[in-house]
């Protein structure tokens, strides 16, 4: 009898912060501006990169795929959280978290490939400036955006497809959204090599591609120490620094939250640490890439001019 109540999870409970009303309401209105700012501004980013021919180049091809990636994943959890901080206890079906779970998961993951793939992109453009366009060219830009979306996918269905698939004791779900390693607390059974797995994942999707971002700026590195001018320290910089910012904020809070030792309980602190991850990393990006990008900066007065010239 006890086998068959382990199978029958039908759905799960969301507590969110629902020991603190107060907290939750304020946190609600927080979570809600920041995932405005970040529809706004990645719809945005993308839409300046479809429409100016200026933007047309590899670079901003994957920076209009780190953009829609954002939306997609912020939009895979965010307003599940919004939800959550409305009500004392939110009811989510078992497929439904299922879902939120692994897309989340997926497109994370996707992320990391995609920032690796971008840093090979800035590598080329400073290492090799002269075969840049035929290195870059826009059929193997487009056969690394299909791999990067494809790698994301496959590193997504390894643990899913040898963790364990039944749920025991509690379907109380103590975070804002089906959260993977608060999720994880509650699978019952021998999870020794779900967990050997898990661990294998995250070195691949976390340390992998983080490492070799790190080789390919030391390799840039040296390549900026031998330019003689000033205007070429500048061109390196700018064309660098922005995708270097992006890449601490996005690793760093990745890592401290997945790389951190497992606890059996989770505090609102990781909570909130885990929605903040999910919402203001994405929000930053094109923050940061509209403000450090003089081409982005040009085509955003172009479109507003051609925008005021209609009215």
């Amino acid at each position: 009898m006890n086998n068959n109540s382990e199978t029958m999870v039908t759905e799960f409970i969301l507590l969110g912060l629902s020991d603190h009303p107060v907290a939750q309401v304020i946190f609600f209105w927080i979570v809600l501006v920041f995932y405005l700012i970040n529809l706004l501004g990645n719809g945005l980013m993308v839409l300046l990169i479809i429409t100016d021919s200026h933007l047309h180049t590899p670079m901003y091809f994957f920076l209009s795929n780190l953009s829609f990636l954002d939306i997609c994943y912020t939009s895979s959890s965010l307003p599940q959280a919004l939800v959550t901080s409305t009500t004392e206890r939110t009811t989510i079906s078992f497929i439904g978290c299922m879902a939120q779970v692994h897309i989340s998961l997926y497109l994370g993951t996707t992320e990391c490939v995609l920032l690796a793939v971008m840093a090979y992109d800035r590598f080329v453009a400073i290492c090799s400036p002269l075969h840049y366009t035929v290195i870059m060219s826009w059929n193997v830009c487009v056969r690394m955006a299909l791999g990067t979306w494809g790698t994301g996918l496959i590193l997504t269905l390894i643990p899913t497809v040898t963790g364990p698939k039944r749920f025991c004791g509690s379907n109380v779900i103590n975070h804002f959204t089906c959260e993977a390693q608060t999720l994880g607390k509650l699978i019952c059974g021998n999870t020794h090599l779900s967990n050997i797995v898990s661990f294998i994942n995250s070195v691949l999707v976390l340390i992998v591609p983080f490492t070799f971002i790190l080789v390919t700026y030391f390799r840039i590195g040296l390549a900026v120490w031998r330019i003689r001018s000033d205007q070429g320290w500048r061109k390196a910089l700018s064309t660098c620094s922005s995708h270097l910012t992006v890449v601490g904020i996005f690793y760093g809070s990745a890592m401290a939250m997945y790389l951190q030792p497992k606890s059996k309980y989770t505090s609102d602190r990781d909570k909130i640490f885990s929605v903040f991850y999910g919402a203001v990393t994405p929000m930053l990006n094109p923050l940061i890439y509209s403000l450090r990008n003089k081409d982005v900066k040009r085509a955003l007065q172009k479109l507003f001019r051609g925008k005021g010239s209609g009215i």
